[in-house]
């Protein structure tokens, strides 16, 4: 593990950039873009017209690491360059900011009120290529619907049980259990799931770490505790369906978390923008979500 990484992870200030949507989400994201499903004919454009898009907002003077901490990038994108160099290489040499992977391979069927990771293959494999290409971590999502003790106790053992391994491979994970944000009993699975991600951080031995990227609750400062834990490096939050202002506007009353947003950080952008106007929309919603994340 970096040791200037992850003091820049522990005790910077700014915000976590998600620029790893993957197979599934890439076409929403494209057309939020202003690029429909009708201009690209396979997957292979569709990839490269998503990275078109991540290597504008990357090579943009305002993505930097004066505001953004991380970017969570997908496999994909690791493997693919920006100005000629690797990604991870280009986001840490040239910009100072931390390189993470998302190692996920998307959600299993909705079973016990939750969805849980799909088996993640080759993970070992994975995790040697992010060693190579200098990633400091990595980063898994599941969905809690709804506030089903065993399915959330469920998904949280399967997500410390990936952890360890990823901590025995020298990298950090960002353990995501996100909670859907329209769910009638969003605060009772938040009850729920702090206490699950407690009991896992006091089965860690000492010395090991994780990251938590979570909904943002209905109690403001409701994540406090878990904050606070020794076993925790940082706590981020997900926009989760939020838009910009809404999500900003959450994180504002929660201390010591700090934003890894995704569409709430792209909104506003288009394929059609002006360089002037695309910089200046990305500026704003940069300032606005490094604002909220040291408030």
């Amino acid at each position: 593990m970096n040791s200037i990484k992850k003091e820049i992870m522990k005790s910077g200030q700014g915000f976590i950039a998600a620029l790893d949507q993957s197979g599934g989400s890439t076409p929403k994201a494209l057309a939020g873009y202003g690029i429909p499903k009708e201009a690209y004919g396979s997957e292979e454009e569709m990839f490269d017209l998503v990275h078109e898009m991540r290597s504008r907002i990357m090579k943009s003077p305002h993505f930097s690491s004066g505001r953004i901490l991380a970017a969570i990038l997908f496999e994909q994108t690791m493997d693919r360059k920006v100005e000629g160099k690797l990604t991870a290489d280009y986001l840490w040499e040239e910009k100072g900011i931390v390189p993470i992977l998302k190692v996920d391979k998307g959600l299993a069927e909705l079973e016990q009120g939750v969805q849980m990771m799909k088996p993640i293959n080759n993970l070992e494999d994975t995790l040697g290529r992010a060693q190579e290409r200098r990633i400091f971590g990595t980063k898994m999502r599941s969905v809690i619907k709804n506030a089903n003790p065993d399915g959330i106790k469920a998904i949280v053992e399967q997500q410390f049980e990936y952890a360890k391994r990823i901590i025995a491979a020298g990298l950090v994970p960002i353990v995501e259990p996100e909670i859907d944000i329209k769910s009638q009993d969003k605060g009772e699975s938040e009850i729920i799931l702090k206490q699950e991600i407690l009991k896992q951080l006091d089965l860690l031995p000492n010395g090991d770490v994780v990251m938590l990227k979570l909904s943002l609750p209905n109690e403001p400062d409701f994540y406090r505790e878990l904050i606070e834990h020794p076993r925790i490096l940082r706590v981020a939050a997900l926009s989760g369906g939020y838009s910009r202002e809404e999500a900003v506007a959450l994180l504002e009353s929660n201390k010591g978390m700090i934003a890894s947003f995704s569409r709430a950080l792209v909104e506003g952008l288009t394929a059609s923008q002006t360089e002037d106007a695309f910089h200046e929309t990305l500026k704003d919603s940069i300032e606005k979500i490094y604002q909220a994340s040291i408030s």
